[in-house]
């Protein structure tokens, strides 16, 4: 090879050299150069914010659809459920579809119902085409065309409604206490007027015998019907004629809901033991029987503890709605207030432990024959129990007569002086300690110019003396007139204190007064107890004092209580009512 040809050669590699040198260069520094990587790390997080978002948009678009869909069933579902309701129950669910503009995405509606029931379920389709999810797929990894892609969000759902006729059994437990009529209230007669139209409408719809309502209207004692008071072992302390169908409870017996009928009740005693007397050291010899002798003497009848009212006395599972709606405008306020003892006969005529009695009753009249297998089984699903128990106060302290005050042969002898005009009845006492003397052993109050004196017989004007039973001697005078002039002046004369300290032993022997507060806690207990078998207590406080409102508050299940004023007690009525109609949502 000549010297020129290779100077060629080499000059064509030394070139190329030179431009692979170049070319390895731009690469590495193509390698090494940062300018622009942020750009494509922004675009990737940009799509994958928009995809993101694309599925949240997609996402809610089906759920908005989805609510407004459920919403539409489920209140189609309640409205064809309702057996009140005349139309056929598919053509109401379709027509609520209709209005909604929905349906296309009703599916079917299935009515199941029978004599005390009607079921209804509506089935829905849902179906929401996406924006974003069917491009989503394609986007990150391309498929064969129709494959990986999410274009429609779709579901099927169901809704369910229940209205069940279930047996119902409810106590109205009212209070009809004398300041239910306490001048400048109306109380009284809002209760008449929402009582009488919850009656109306809870019993309108009634046509199978399913509701039972029994009236429990309690003052400071609750008055029987005769035939139920028949029905227990009770010593009576007043004639039949008297009217004193009242118990007194042991007070043990507000443990439990039962009233036994084997144990002893006491008749209430018809007795003024509230009625103040006159605790002076003298006793008026009086001129009239209208000066302050007699005025504190004589028994104050709006204090009997059981006001023989027969307007007043308990109803029995009736659904007799105008019966009802008559004993309720028919009450006559008036007395005490014992929550405890109205809810305590309220809570019993829900207990099972008393059909056998309520069946006595139903052979005789006195409860309608459909009724005569109540009160259910607590634990029956087909059985409802409600109490609705209402106050304007709160306890009242609670005063029974002792044995052996009640009745029988007392130490109390009477005589009808002749020497004033007009004629009164005198009274002595006989005291088997006298005044030390064996031949003085009766007190005669009025004697001694009202000083009172020491007898050896009992005081009579010649017109005949006689000794008094217990019953006649509270028919004439108040219990607080005898422990005062007949027992504190006769036994303690010797001081004002020893007089007053004898005035209240002797009150305490003739009388037992129970504490408001000891009629809190058992009215507690007792209510703890009826909730422990299921039974709903409506609690109203009806322009109650704070003891009254929390008592009723306490005693009320979660959620069912109320406190209203006025003719607000009208919509409180109404609100239980509408609770116990029984429509639910099952699904």
């Amino acid at each position: 090879m000549s010297s020129s040809k290779n100077c060629s050669v080499l000059a064509k590699f030394r070139t190329h050299r030179v431009q692979h040198g170049k070319l390895s260069c731009r690469f590495a520094r193509f390698r090494g150069a940062e300018d622009g990587g942020i750009l494509i790390f922004a675009l990737v997080v940009l799509m994958l914010m928009l995809f993101t978002g694309g599925m949240a948009v997609d996402v809610m678009r089906y759920e908005a659809e989805r609510s407004r869909i459920t919403d539409t069933a489920d209140r189609a579902a309640l409205a064809g459920a309702s057996m009140r309701q005349e139309i056929e129950p598919s053509v109401v669910v379709q027509d609520y579809f209709d209005r909604a503009d929905l349906s296309a995405n009703l599916s079917s509606v299935t009515v199941d119902e029978g004599m005390n029931y009607r079921n209804v379920a509506v089935t829905t389709n849902i179906a929401v085409d996406t924006y974003f999810m069917r491009l989503m797929r394609d986007t990150l990894r391309p498929q064969p065309s129709g494959t990986g892609k999410i274009e429609r969000l779709s579901s099927n759902g169901i809704s369910a409604a229940e209205e069940r006729r279930t047996n119902v059994e409810i106590s109205m437990v009212l209070d009809i206490s004398g300041s239910m009529v306490a001048s400048g209230t109306s109380r009284m007669e809002n209760l008449r007027v929402a009582a009488d139209e919850f009656i109306e409408k809870v019993l309108e719809d009634d046509t199978e015998n399913r509701v039972s309502i029994s009236l429990v209207p309690y003052n400071g004692q609750i008055m029987l019907p005769t035939q139920l008071m028949a029905k227990y072992n009770v010593d009576s302390a007043n004639s039949p004629a008297s009217n004193m169908n009242c118990l007194d409870l042991n007070p043990s017996s507000y443990g439990t809901i039962p009233i036994s009928r084997t144990a002893t009740l006491l008749q209430s005693t018809w007795a003024d033991s509230f009625s103040p007397t006159y605790t002076n050291s003298h006793l008026d010899n009086p001129a009239t029987p209208a000066n302050s002798y007699v005025a504190a003497q004589s028994p104050n009848s709006g204090n009997i503890w059981c006001n023989s009212r027969t307007a007043n006395r308990m109803r029995l599972f009736s659904n007799n709605a105008s019966g009802l709606r008559g004993d309720v405008q028919n009450y006559e306020a008036i007395g005490a207030t014992s929550i405890d003892a109205g809810l305590k006969w309220g809570a019993m005529l829900l207990d099972p432990a008393s059909r056998p009695m309520i069946a006595e009753l139903a052979s005789q009249g006195v409860v309608p024959a459909h009724f005569a297998n109540r009160p259910l089984e607590y634990n029956d699903p087909e059985v409802l129990k409600v109490i609705i128990l209402l106050t304007d106060g709160d306890h009242f302290d609670e005063e029974r007569m002792n044995n052996p005050y009640r009745k029988g042969l007392s130490p109390i002898w009477r005589s009808y002086d002749t020497s004033v005009n007009p004629r009164v009845w005198r009274y002595s006492i006989h005291h088997p300690t006298g005044n030390g003397s064996s031949s003085n052993k009766y007190w005669v109050p009025h004697r001694n110019s009202g000083g009172g004196e020491w007898r050896s017989a009992a005081f009579n004007t010649g017109n005949g003396v006689t000794q008094m039973d217990w019953e006649d001697v509270w028919q004439e005078v108040r219990v607080q007139w005898v422990a005062w002039q007949l027992y504190a002046r006769a036994l303690n004369n010797s001081s004002n204190s020893n007089r007053l300290a004898g005035y209240k032993s002797a009150l305490a022997a003739i009388r037992t007064r129970t504490d408001a507060s000891v009629m809190d806690a058992r009215l507690q207990t007792l209510c703890n107890a009826v909730k422990g078998q299921r039974v709903v207590i409506f609690g109203i406080a009806f322009e109650a004092p704070t003891n009254g409102t929390n008592a009723i508050r306490s005693c009320a299940t979660e959620d069912k209580f109320f406190e209203v004023y006025g003719p607000e007690v009208r919509t409180a009525f109404r609100m239980i009512r509408s609770q116990i109609s029984q429509l639910r949502l099952t699904q």
